[in-house]
């Protein structure tokens, strides 16, 4: 009832009263509150007492004085650690711990005319900063050297985020523009702001204010867009520099790279299909003819399996092409050794005396004897120590890798491996020759001089193999007989 001399005012009210057992409780160990918590903030590692509220009205309609028992979430008075102490009805905390936060209940009992009666508080601690750090407001973005790229007839966003320590009294961030708040600007519409909470850190709060400019025109570039931030112990401010955004030709800029994008991918088709031809055209034009910078005598000398089938694959196609089509000098030791002549010596100096060695990889030539692997061993010993030699594998038949010989395991992954595919190897346009013409020293032969040079060779081959019989004929006195026998 509200009264004056004049009037008279009554206001009605309701109330419920509740049984323990009806009154919410967060778990077990929590007991029941009838009023919500109040909230109190203590500096880390600073000391403050704690009051039970509603105490002292108790203790005035108590026939005695009231006792206060405290709990701090599932823990009663005493607690374990001693920086918090109960005082009377106080519980005082001397030095304030992160560990220290939470609910504090506290219940009162007493004694009123005869009858005990009691009811439960509860206190909300937490812990924040101590009151001896600084508490000036700052502003970590904008950064002092960072710029917004804008671009006109766009919506910009301009965010400010700024560092408010724990202080109990207001605070403010907001925007300006030329010294002006947004809802003094001529153009308000086009201006607005948007407040939010991003971060709390033991009171210590993080606000971000993000000002929205519609339509972007190139004036707003002369403007003065800053950012400030106040509490009740300092003030700070900071401009937002703004630089236009340069415009590409996304049009142009995007045809550009997908004509690049499409070439690029069609040179890797062509590498990936025609490496080999590209290969040998590079060579073609580039590449050094080695008669000119060494003094070997023949430019490949080929090891095989004798007596077997190997034997007719190398006579009948492997030199034949060599020799007749592509104008190598080729060396077989049957066929161009001197009767008479000591077999070791006589291959170790045809090897020494060739450029390539290829090495007929077969079932045959894994178990053929002291020749073979003498040839072999002599081409890996020259490839290893002089470099003047290169070791080229020819896989005529598959053979195990159980099967290949000790020097062949040890040197395979140094060495060129081309592999004969039966058929599809006979045509010289196919992938074996053109991979063996890599391998294989470079050669030009002109249009003109080519049958002849190629001419030349058959007839010295042959000469030299009748020369084991003494059937060499008088042409060979005279090279011009030789031409125009070819």
């Amino acid at each position: 009832m509200l009264r004056n001399r004049s009037s008279c005012s009554k206001i009605s009210m309701r109330l419920r009263v509740l049984r323990p057992d009806e009154v919410a409780r967060g778990s077990d160990c929590e007991p029941p509150v009838a009023m919500a918590p109040t909230h109190l903030n203590i500096g880390l590692q600073e000391g403050r007492g704690l009051d039970c509220p509603d105490y002292q009205d108790a203790a005035k309609m108590a026939d005695s004085e009231p006792t206060v028992t405290w709990q701090h979430l599932c823990d009663v008075y005493p607690f374990w650690s001693g920086d918090r102490q109960q005082r009377g009805s106080r519980l005082q905390v001397h030095i304030m711990q992160d560990s220290y936060q939470g609910l504090y209940y506290c219940t009162v009992r007493f004694m009123k005319r005869g009858r005990q009666l009691n009811f439960t508080r509860s206190i909300n601690v937490t812990a924040v900063y101590s009151k001896s750090v600084n508490k000036l407001p700052t502003i970590f973005h904008p950064a002092e050297e960072q710029i917004y790229t804008v671009k006109q007839g766009t919506e910009v966003r301009l965010v400010c985020k700024g560092l408010f320590p724990h202080l109990d009294s207001a605070r403010d961030i907001w925007w300006t523009v030329d010294g002006k708040t947004l809802d003094k600007q001529p153009e308000h519409q086009r201006f607005s702001s948007h407040n939010r909470h991003v971060k709390y850190d033991y009171g210590d709060r993080t606000e971000e204010s993000e000002l929205v400019i519609k339509d972007f025109q190139s004036e707003d570039l002369k403007r003065e867009f800053n950012c400030s931030v106040k509490n009740e112990r300092g003030f700070a401010t900071r401009r937002a520099q703004l630089q236009e955004e340069v415009s590409l030709p996304s049009l142009e800029l995007g045809c550009g790279l997908g004509v690049t994008l499409v070439l690029m991918l069609l040179l890797f088709v062509v590498y990936h299909v025609f490496w080999l031809e590209l290969l040998l055209l590079y060579r073609s034009w580039f590449g050094t003819d080695e008669r000119h910078t060494d003094d070997k005598e023949y430019d490949v000398y080929i090891s095989y399996a004798r007596n077997s089938e190997d034997e007719q694959f190398v006579l009948s196609t492997l030199r034949d092409v060599l020799e007749n089509e592509l104008g190598y000098s080729v060396c077989l030791f049957d066929r161009d050794s001197l009767p008479g002549g000591t077999i070791t010596d006589e291959t170790l100096s045809f090897v020494a005396r060739s450029r390539r060695l290829l090495v007929v990889v077969s079932p045959g030539y894994a178990s053929q004897g002291s020749q073979a692997l003498l040839e072999l061993k002599a081409g890996i010993d020259g490839m290893a120590l002089g470099g003047h030699l290169r070791v080229i594998l020819i896989q005529y038949k598959p053979v195990r890798r159980k099967g290949w010989v000790r020097e062949l395991r040890r040197a395979r992954v140094a060495l060129a491996l081309v592999r004969w595919q039966g058929d599809k190897s006979k045509d010289l346009t196919s992938r074996f020759w053109k991979r063996l013409r890599v391998e294989l020293p470079v050669r030009r032969v002109s249009r003109d001089g080519g049958g002849k040079d190629v001419a030349l060779m058959r007839m010295m081959s042959q000469n030299s193999a009748n020369s084991q019989t003494g059937l060499i004929t008088d042409t060979t006195k005279d090279p011009q007989k030789v031409l125009n026998a070819a």
